[in-house]
Formats: structure tokens, sequence, C-alpha cells
């Protein structure tokens, strides 16, 4: 039984593609193998199906092995790399292998062996490191000041330096200029002289003076903490007052949100009198269908004139003995308007006090009122801005109901996101804006097609 089946599986070996025994010539091996399947390689589906790259892979690996093994090809290396002539006349070096206290070699752990690099290729270049921001721009530049240079030509940079040294002591206008502006006055922190010590700029530019910092950057946006601590009635043990006063806190929220939901229900329904009834839908079908009478209008168009009405007649000329008596009443009207203002004068000097009291009670409103704005814009500060085009929407209280407490760590049940409640925190303490969720939005329509498989079944 042993030798049928050494020989079933010698048969089923050789049979199988690929598979040359040792003691076969080439010649019996293409004809064992047999025809090749013949496939049509136009399509790409078979070039690496039906493509034999096994010398290509065998070549590779052999590379690979030469490299790691010699740093190269061996064929590129020279014959004293590779071989040596062995006279036998030199004393074979003996390498100095460390020796313990016992006077035993001590050998490197195989775990030490294992970690250490035995690849001779070397490590891959770091293109990132070798990078650097506008590399293009400034190679441009050091190549237009080396032909400069080798022209003879002098930097305008240099000039500018020359200049400034040249030009000795600087007048105020001239300290004044930008951080930035090249004409500004040359300093030589390594002289020997020493320069004003309250010279603004010569103390930034030698790092002895930080840049002052701009005062909008120390003001928060809130004065509402980055942490609130929850109200003691939100405690997983609390007390009973507490507790209750939380639930009062979270019944009026929920109270607040039915009132403004009823409040739109009703803005958005429809009115009783707006409602169709069977009186209003028939004086709709005949309307237009019953000519109305028109006597009303011809009784407003057929209205007599009023008897008796004589035509306006225009003015004459005024006569002398009128235009002395107009102006005689003019002045009288001037003198009495005149005296009536010399009256007031008077009596505003026995009402001294009476202003002096109105003085002061309209500087005290105007007190009032500065102390209401500055009450107002300081509880600004606790208060979340508009940011953006929605408005900041309080999260929900995390209350729990009197037959929910469990009174014990062990039992408590978390409740909320640390993330969704820092992310209100940040909305709260207006630094960032109130966001909703994008929604997705296709821009191109589906396109259905049918397969040819489900066409042939259909």
């Amino acid at each position: 039984m042993a030798a049928v089946a050494a020989k079933r599986i010698k048969r089923v070996a050789a049979g199988q593609r690929g598979f040359v025994p040792l003691n076969r010539t080439r010649e019996q091996n293409s004809s064992r193998i047999g025809k090749r399947k013949r496939v049509n390689k136009n399509k790409k589906k078979n070039w690496n199906k039906y493509s034999d790259i096994q010398d290509v892979e065998d070549f590779l690996d052999d590379v690979r092995l030469q490299e790691k093994a010699t740093g190269g090809l061996l064929s590129e290396k020279p014959d004293d790399s590779l071989f040596f002539v062995d006279t036998g006349d030199q004393k074979k070096v003996t390498q100095e292998v460390p020796v313990t206290k016992r006077g035993k070699s001590s050998k490197p752990l195989r775990v030490d062996l294992i970690l250490q690099h035995d690849s001779l290729v070397p490590s891959p270049k770091d293109i990132l490191a070798h990078q650097q921001p506008n590399a293009k721009k400034l190679r441009r530049i050091s190549q237009r000041i080396e032909k400069q240079v080798a022209k003879g030509l002098q930097l305008r940079r240099q000039k500018q330096l020359q200049r400034r040294k040249a030009g000795g002591a600087t007048s105020p206008s001239e300290k004044s200029l930008p951080d930035d502006d090249p004409s500004r006055p040359f300093y030589d922190i390594w002289g020997q002289e020493e320069m004003l010590s309250g010279d603004a700029f010569y103390l930034e530019q030698t790092k002895k003076k930080p840049v002052k910092r701009p005062d909008r950057l120390n003001e928060k946006p809130s004065s509402l903490p980055a942490v609130e601590i929850i109200a003691p009635g939100g405690s997983y043990n609390p007390d009973f007052f507490d507790h209750q006063a939380l639930l009062l806190e979270a019944h009026m929220v929920e109270e607040k949100k039915q009132k403004e939901a009823l409040k739109l229900a009703q803005q958005l329904a429809v009115r009783k009198e707006d409602i169709a009834t069977e009186e209003t839908v028939f004086q709709e079908q005949v309307e237009g269908l019953v000519e109305e009478d028109d006597e009303e209008e011809d009784e407003l168009k057929g209205e007599e004139e009023p008897k008796g009405s004589a035509p306006a007649v225009g003015r004459g000329k005024k006569t002398e003995r009128q235009r002395k008596r107009e102006k005689a009443e003019k002045e009288k009207e001037k003198k009495r308007r005149a005296q009536r203002e010399l009256v007031d004068q008077r009596q505003q000097l026995f009402q001294l006090r009476s202003i002096r009291a109105e003085l002061k009670g309209r500087e005290q409103r105007t007190r009032q009122k500065q102390a209401l704005y500055q009450a107002q814009k300081e509880a600004q500060k606790f208060l979340p801005q508009r940011l953006g085009k929605l408005k900041f929407q309080a999260p929900d209280l995390e209350v729990q109901l009197s037959d929910e407490l469990s009174g014990s760590l062990r039992t408590l049940k978390p409740e909320g996101s640390i993330l969704k409640d820092r992310f209100k925190s940040l909305q709260k303490r207006n630094m960032i804006e109130p966001r909703e969720r994008a929604k997705f939005v296709r821009r191109n329509k589906l396109k259905y097609v049918e397969k040819r498989a489900f066409k042939a079944i259909t």
C-alpha cells in the first residue's frame, strides 16, 4: 500500500505545471510540460495573469542580496576587494575577544545579534531634511550676487551699510523710522563704543528689550470660567432641598420651551375667520353672475348744486387806513414779545433754586444711566455673543429624578459627553462661533444603469 501511495504522489506531482525532475534533460522537460495555453494578451487583465516574469524576479532578488551582503554589485567591485593572495607568511591577526573573570570568552547575546544592523545598503536619503523654503529664489539671489562680485560691482546692501557708518550721529527723525526701513541708522553691536540705553530700536535688536505685547491679546473674550461647577443638586448623593431646587430650574426651562412652541403653533395656526363656510363658497361661485343696480351712482352724479351760492370775488387794493392799522398792530405785537421776554428773564432770577435742583436731577439721571450701562456691559461679559448667523443654544440640564438617584458611585450611570461639554463651553466663552452639522448635498445626480447580466435575466 505504501508503494502504491508513493507512485500516486509522484504521478500527481509530475502532472503539475512547473514540476521539473532532476533526472530529465531540457528537451524532455519541454515535452513533458506540454503545449502552453493560448491567451489573448491584448487585454490588460491577462498581462499579469499569463506573463512569466520569474526570471526578472530572480534577477532582482540576486541584486538585492548582493547589495545587502557586499554593499553593491559584485561585477562593479574591484578585484582587490574580492580576492587576496595568501602567501602564508603573514601572521594571523587574532581578534580581541572580551574575557570574563573566570577566563571564559563572553559572547554577545542572541538578542543583541538579532538587533544588529547586518545590511550594507545605505539608509535612504531624507529629502525633507535638505529642503529649504524658497530655495529656488535664494539660489537665484546667490547666483546674482556671485555675478556682481565677479564683475567687481558693489552690492546695494553694502553701500547702505557704508552710508550708515559714514553718517555718524543720527537725527531724531531717523530714529522714528520703522524697523524694516533700510535707511535706518546703523549700529555695530560688536563695537567698543557704548550705545544709548534709551534707544528702543537698539534694545529690541540686541534682544535686551522684548517686543511689547498688544493689550488686546491679554483680554479674554468672556469672563466665564473654563470649567463651570454644577449646582449642588447635581451630585450623585445630593441634599433634598438642593435637588428640589435643581428640579425646579429644569422644570422652568422645559416650561419655557413649551410656551415658545405653543406660541409658534398659535402664530402658524389658521384663524377661524379664514376658514371657508357654505355661505362664502356660494358667494364666490355666484360672483359676477348678478348685475348690480347703479341707482346709487346715478343719484350721486345727479345731485343738484346748492342754491344761493355766489362766485367768489377777489379782494381789492388796501386803503391807506388799513395799511396804517396793520403796521400799528405789528409794532404792538413786537413790543408785547419784548416785554414778555424781559418779564421771563426777571422771573428766572427767582427760579435759581428750582433750576439748580433740575440740573442736579439731570446729572443724577445721567450717572444712573452710566452706571446701568456699565452694569449691562459687565453682564455682557458673562453672556455668549452673536459671532455668526446662528445663536448659541444652551445644552440641556443633566438632572436625575428622585427615583433615579443611585446614592453610590458604584451604581452611578454616566451621563452626557465630555467632548460635547467642552465644545459648548468654547461656544459659550465666545472662542468659537455656534455651529451645526453640515448637510450632505449631492452635486451630481445618480445615474442608474442596468448591467448586462441583469438585462439577460429580465
